[in-house]
């Protein structure tokens, strides 16, 4: 099936998903509207302008200014498209969980417009049957149209992976999965357009099956790393050591890395859809959980080994001044969406530390529902006065801007979750692992 020549197609939610995904399609010659409810993401799109760090500027002006490209506020403008792409927030309620209210809300805006024939694809991480179940029945309430007869209805899960200069939209195979047979032919036929390969999978389901077995699968292993590192400390061996010991082997390994926590959109919040949808078929998810139970828990381990750490130069957490060195999810971007950083301030304010950090990606804390009262907060200056002014400093996030030759000199006191200072010359006791 071919997907309608020069029809444009409308992407929601100019994101860390959206914005990319409309970006690769503009280039691969597809007229592209991104509609956003944030008014200053449609502002910044048809001024050209980014931002979002790891997207350049120019990436944008060029595919605007080839008239490929453009946003808009105005849902009522999916009248006129071929397909409408779904890439909305899910995250986890104040309860832990699911929150699909972002899915909702936008099948209910695009639902009054949709035209027979028109595909809606969605791409946000959810529990199976949303795609189905509730989203099909808001666009089909809105829109008085049959799914699958009066227009098609598929879901693509996101595979994003920022801060990765070798991770290209174009090369991520696209799983598809459609509600009928014809659905999941026009949804092969849209990404075929913009992407290298397709992979095609029995159904919506099966395809939102697929992405949380992928975050779920780095869950459980980063779980397992993470307790590891616990075990083998109290054993006086490094666990940083015994996985590059062990990726090595040419099979039957595959490395994951302890940290602080987890952080970002995806492996801290996706596994949780799967166990809460679960518990509606009778089945409890005891291996996802415990994974989950290991993973929430590193903080506070982390927090523990800066006592330490503090307490062998004499100083409590109590009054001391503790540098966070990042505070994005992961190396080399802006992106500090459920960081474990944030929890590590939370802790150690509570035990009564001055906190600070420092982030060359993260310039002032934005506001965010889980920590709203570190907005605001400013990078402090990475020079030798300022970074030996604290007490410890916490490698939180190894970011390849930071000159970590220049942390060694500097700072007194260095508590490393990313063993980010190996290979640094330090003094005895001045770096401690964690």
């Amino acid at each position: 099936m071919n997907f309608p020549e020069n029809n444009p197609i409308c992407i929601v939610g100019l994101g860390y998903v959206g914005l990319p995904l409309s970006l690769q399609f503009a280039r691969s010659g597809v007229s592209v509207l991104g509609l956003d409810i944030d008014a200053t993401k449609v502002e910044a799109v048809n001024a050209g302008k980014s931002y979002i760090q790891h997207i350049p500027s120019e990436a944008i002006q060029e595919q605007v200014t080839a008239g490929r490209f453009s946003a808009s506020v105005d849902f009522a403008r999916v009248r006129d498209a071929a397909a409408v792409i779904i890439c909305v927030p899910t995250p986890l309620n104040r309860n832990r969980e699911p929150d699909i209210s972002f899915i909702v809300r936008t099948g209910a805006a695009i639902a009054p417009h949709l035209a027979r024939g028109t595909l809606v694809v969605l791409e946000s991480t959810t529990y199976p049957g949303t795609t189905d179940t509730e989203l099909r029945e808001v666009l089909e309430a809105g829109s008085g149209l049959k799914t699958g007869v009066d227009f098609h209805l598929a879901f693509s899960p996101e595979r994003e992976d920022p801060g990765n200069p070798a991770s290209r939209v174009a090369e991520i195979p696209k799983v598809v999965g459609g509600l009928t047979p014809a659905c999941r032919e026009r949804a092969i036929a849209l990404y075929g357009k913009a992407i290298r390969r397709v992979v095609p999978v029995s159904s919506c389901r099966a395809a939102e099956a697929t992405k949380l077995l992928e975050n779920i699968f780095r869950s459980v292993n980063i779980a397992l790393v993470n307790e590891l590192k616990v075990v083998y400390a109290a054993m006086g061996i490094d666990v940083w050591e015994v996985i590059d010991a062990a990726r090595t082997k040419p099979f039957g390994f595959m490395a994951f890395y302890p940290g602080p926590g987890l952080g970002g959109h995806c492996i801290p919040i996706d596994p949780f859809y799967l166990t809460w949808k679960a518990r509606e078929y009778g089945q409890h998810t005891r291996f996802i959980e415990l994974a989950g139970e290991i993973n929430t828990s590193m903080p506070q381990y982390v927090v523990h080994r800066v006592g330490e750490a503090l307490n062998a130069r004499r100083k409590p957490i109590n009054g001391s001044r503790v540098l966070v060195l990042g505070v994005a999810y992961k190396p080399d971007v802006d992106d500090d969406r459920e960081s474990p950083s944030y929890v590590l301030m939370n802790l150690l304010q509570e035990r009564g530390a001055e906190v600070a950090y420092c982030d060359p990606h993260v310039p002032v804390i934005r506001p965010t529902r889980e920590h709203p009262h570190w907005a605001g907060l400013r990078s402090v200056a990475w020079d030798r006065e300022t970074i030996s002014g604290f007490d410890v400093v916490l490698v939180a996030t190894n970011h390849r801007a930071v000159n970590y030759a220049e942390l060694a000199a500097w700072a007194p006191c260095i508590v490393d979750t990313r063993n980010a200072l190996a290979g640094q010359t330090t003094s005895p006791g001045q770096v401690w692992k964690a």
